[in-house]
């Protein structure tokens, strides 16, 4: 193949930028490589070296220990100190010290034998485990006498080469009397140097010589066992005190050995000795050679091969899908579309060759479309016009369901607008008359009109608040227990008149069993039965209303079906009923009012009780409506309870809960700015006996409330000056601890919480409820009714009494101190005693004492001293008073 001009540019450009740092790295590794094994060698071998003198040093130390150990042995003391041939015990005392001797002798397996040597050189008691006769005399004995060291050791080569080790330890004898010490003799061991021997054996490398010399050149140990006895040139032994002192690695020749060049490290050891390891230079640093030669052999080969690779692997990587790339693209611009590069990897080339193919591809492509275009002009045009007719259709779609819903929205507008305007027509018409005609007859029965077309217009707005909420799924369902029975019998006292208006037969039906206690959200539940039933009877003109009450087992959930004989629907009405906004058609609108929406929210609420409402109807025929709802919304409910006669099917009432049965003389704050509402709020507690005091804003109620003794506030929360969450807020700040109920037209469940949390005990929403605020009102006069029988009772009590009788005794000193304060003018002081004397006396119902205390206290405040002395006149009039009560 012919060599292209890149490929000779980048063979010149390669050899020189891989070849020169190749060879830089090469040699740079070489020498540190060489440099590295040298110094691995070196570290080895220090090592070593310092291991074995530590074992020595260790070895050494251990039996000068155990002659010392021996030297104050009281078994010694006592055969030393003692006469012993004086008297006849010295066979005992020497059997004695011989167990001494045999025990060490056991104890350390290398003693070859123990020696008690006298001063003089003489043994006195000898132990040997080879049972040979004690030793006349030493060779090393006269050192030790020249010596003043207590210990010493000797190595004493044999003629057979091996060495013997000696410890010698003083023993010393210590006058009391002059406080010096005397000699009584020498311990000598003579051990059996194993550890030595087996130390001089060790070695790091092959061909290692270790050698143990004195200090005069003579080799006592050496792993050479021929060359035990020989001597070193003096020359020689200084090199080895030298390397001793420095304690380094050194080349030197051992001529008196053999003419080889050796690496020596020396140590000194105890008693002038040296510790010799010596390798032979080359035999040290030969792995170090061979890894050098393995290294150089590396480079030179990368140095030759790696451009060549780099050169191979760059063209075919590189520089031949180049040339194949520029062939093809040659070929393309010249008209030839077949072009096809092959596969290649996944690499850029290949997305580069991928991205040709797709380029030539979408070429072809486009030539094709452009041919078919010149054939096809026309379907193309007639396709195209298709086209825009079905989204011209799509659209007119659209459009007419964007009528539908501006005329559904329009319909239901329309119909809410009538809705409301009919009570508020009936509600202004008749206001009008009662005001300004004085003999209209039936004014009950106006009011009466009134009354209803105003719930019909609260129940109007509630619908759309409750769908709204729905809507934006904020809308949450409360979990209580709720009488099965009480519940059926509500829903019937008040469709009941609805039925009989029309002349109409309700009929309520139980399945028994039935549980008596559900655990569900009473008040939607309420307006689903209602909302239901009052349709029914709605839609019914003739004929039956009839209500069922069922328990599924298998569900656990309670099922109310409503049947009646009304006008039915078709089964296009049925799918449009629970629509919002929507009902069977138009002319049930004007036939029968309503604006669509109870159905729906009805549907919704079931759902969130955890059941359904479902639907079932006939033209003509009449409507089944089935409720079912959830016996028990969590899992955490008691169980149920069933009922299961007849007789149970009674409705329970609460006495407690009605006015007629409780006697109240309760002390009630109101605090409203409109002032119609405080007009109805007042003649609704009139109407209960009860008389309120009225507070026009949030800041009135505060003052009000903390000067007089309230059983319950009625608190509105919109007014001005101060709103009733800040008056709240203030008054449980200040201790007030009575109920306060919040009266607020913001009744959304996050509004209700802040209340709470703010201290409001209850909250009422407005328009107010009569039956609600008759509840709340006996609810909480009831438990302040039991605390004030509760104080009441303390009051009487022996232990109260007995308090109050203490405070009694005191008050001659109250007496007198305040007669001292006025006599000194000392006002500010008189100020605290009147705080003080106010306080006390209010707790034990002193009422003069009390009043006059306070009103003493409150004119010390301000600047007007005219009515002082009168003032404290009056407090002292009135302590006396309770003084002269007591004592009469």
């Amino acid at each position: 193949m012919k060599t292209s001009k890149l490929s000779i540019r980048l063979l010149w450009y390669i050899t020189p930028l891989v070849i020169l740092p190749l060879l830089f790295l090469g040699g740079f590794t070489l020498t540190n490589v060489t440099n590295s094994t040298q110094k691995q060698a070196d570290l080895i071998m220090s090592r070593f070296v310092e291991q074995q003198q530590q074992k020595i040093f260790n070895y050494i130390d251990s039996f000068h220990s155990t002659a010392k150990l021996l030297s104050t042995s009281p078994v010694l003391s006592d055969f030393l100190t003692n006469d012993i041939r004086a008297n006849g015990d010295h066979t005992r005392r020497l059997g004695a010290l011989m167990d001494v001797f045999a025990s060490y002798s056991e104890a350390y397996p290398d003693i070859i034998s123990i020696n008690l040597v006298s001063a003089s050189g003489r043994s006195d008691a000898y132990y040997s485990n080879n049972l040979t006769t004690a030793p006349k005399s030493y060779p090393f004995f006269n050192k030790v006498l020249q010596s003043n060291l207590s210990k010493q050791q000797f190595m004493i080569q044999k003629d057979d080469g091996t060495t013997s080790l000696y410890f010698i330890q003083r023993i010393y004898s210590v006058d009391y009397y002059l406080k010096r010490p005397q000699q009584l003799g020498f311990i000598v061991i003579h051990v059996e140097p194993s550890i030595l021997n087996t130390s001089i054996l060790e070695a790091p490398y092959n061909n290692t010589l270790n050698l143990m010399l004195t200090k005069d050149g003579k080799i006592l140990f050496s792993s050479d066992y021929n060359m035990r006895g020989q001597y070193i040139s003096e020359y020689e032994l200084e090199q080895v005190h030298s390397l001793a002192d420095i304690g380094m690695l050194s080349t030197i020749e051992l001529s008196s050995i053999d003419k080889i060049e050796r690496m020596i490290f020396a140590v000194q050891m105890p008693g002038g000795y040296y510790y010799v390891s010596t390798i032979p230079k080359g035999v040290l640093y030969q792995s170090g050679k061979a890894i050098s030669l393995i290294t150089g052999l590396i480079v030179i080969i990368s140095v030759i091969t790696l451009p060549i690779l780099i050169f191979v692997v760059v063209r075919n990587l590189l520089l031949n899908p180049i040339e194949l790339l520029g062939a093809a693209s040659h070929r393309v611009g010249d008209g030839d579309l077949s072009v096809h590069l092959p596969a290649h990897t996944n690499d850029e080339v290949g997305v580069l060759f991928n991205d040709f193919n797709h380029m030539v591809n979408q070429i072809r492509h486009y030539q094709q479309q452009l041919e078919e275009y010149k054939h096809h002009l026309e379907d193309k045009v007639e396709s195209r016009t298709k086209a825009l007719e079905a989204m011209n259709s799509q659209l007119e779609l659209a459009i007419g369901q964007a009528e539908q819903a501006n005329q559904l929205k329009s319909r239901f507008l329309a119909n809410m607008s009538h809705e409301i305007r009919t009570p508020l027509t009936a509600i202004m018409g008749f206001t009008e008359q009662l005001l300004h005609n004085d003999k209209v007859a039936n004014d009950k029965q106006h009011l009466s009109t009134i009354l209803r077309n105003s719930k019909h217009l609260l129940e109007l707005i509630n619908n759309i608040l409750d769908l709204s909420k729905i809507e934006a799924e904020k809308l949450a369902v409360d979990q209580s227990a709720l009488n099965v029975v009480q519940l059926v019998h509500d829903i019937e006292s008040i469709i009941e008149p609805l039925a009989q208006e029309k002349q109409l037969t309700l009929n309520v039906k139980y399945d028994l069993p039935l549980p008596r206690t559900i655990y569900s959200d009473v008040t939607r539940l309420k307006q689903i039965l209602i909302n239901i039933a009052n349709n029914a009877v709605k839609f019914t003109e003739q004929g039956n209303v009839s209500i069922c009450v069922h328990y599924l087992e298998a569900s656990q959930k309670l099922e109310f079906v409503i049947n009646d004989t009304g006008i039915g629907m078709s089964e296009h009405q049925i799918e449009r009923v629970f629509k919002p906004f929507e009902q069977a058609d138009a002319t049930t609108t004007r036939r029968f009012g309503g604006t669509g929406l109870g159905l729906c929210i009805s549907k919704n609420l079931a759902q969130l009780l955890g059941g359904d409402v479902t639907l079932e109807s006939e033209v003509g025929v009449g409507s089944r409506f089935t409720i079912t709802v959830a016996c028990k919304l969590s899992d955490d409910q008691p169980m149920l309870e069933f009922l299961t006669q007849q007789s149970q099917l009674v409705p329970e009432k609460d006495p407690f809960l009605s006015f007629a049965t409780n006697s109240f003389d309760a002390n009630i704050l109101v605090a409203e700015d409109n002032p119609d509402n405080q007009l109805l709020i007042k003649l609704l507690l009139q109407t209960w006996g009860l008389e309120p005091d009225i507070a026009n804003n949030g800041a009135q109620a505060v003052e009000m409330a903390l000067v007089n003794d309230y059983q319950l506030i009625i608190m509105d929360m919109q007014m001005p000056v101060m709103g009733g969450l800040e008056a709240t807020k203030m008054l449980r700040h200040a201790a007030y601890d009575g109920p306060i109920i919040a009266l607020t037209a913001n009744v959304m469940n996050h509004d209700i919480g802040t209340y709470l949390e703010a201290g409001c005990d209850k909250a009422l929403a407005k328009p107010i409820d009569k039956d609600a605020l008759e509840n709340v009102l006996v609810s909480y006069l009831n438990l302040e009714k039991d605390n004030q029988n509760k104080w009441d009772s303390l009051l009487k009590s022996e232990k109260f009494q007995q308090i109050a009788d203490n405070y009694l005794a005191n008050l001659p000193a109250h007496l007198e101190e305040v007669k001292a304060l006025q006599y000194t003018d000392d006002w500010e002081a008189l100020r605290t005693i009147a705080h003080s004397i106010k306080g006390s006396s209010g707790c034990f119902n002193f009422d003069e004492i009390y009043h006059s205390a306070a009103a003493l206290e409150e004119n010390l405040k301000s600047n007007n001293k005219v009515p002082r002395d009168e003032l404290v006149s009056d407090l002292i009039n009135a302590i006396e008073q309770a003084i002269q009560d007591k004592v009469s």
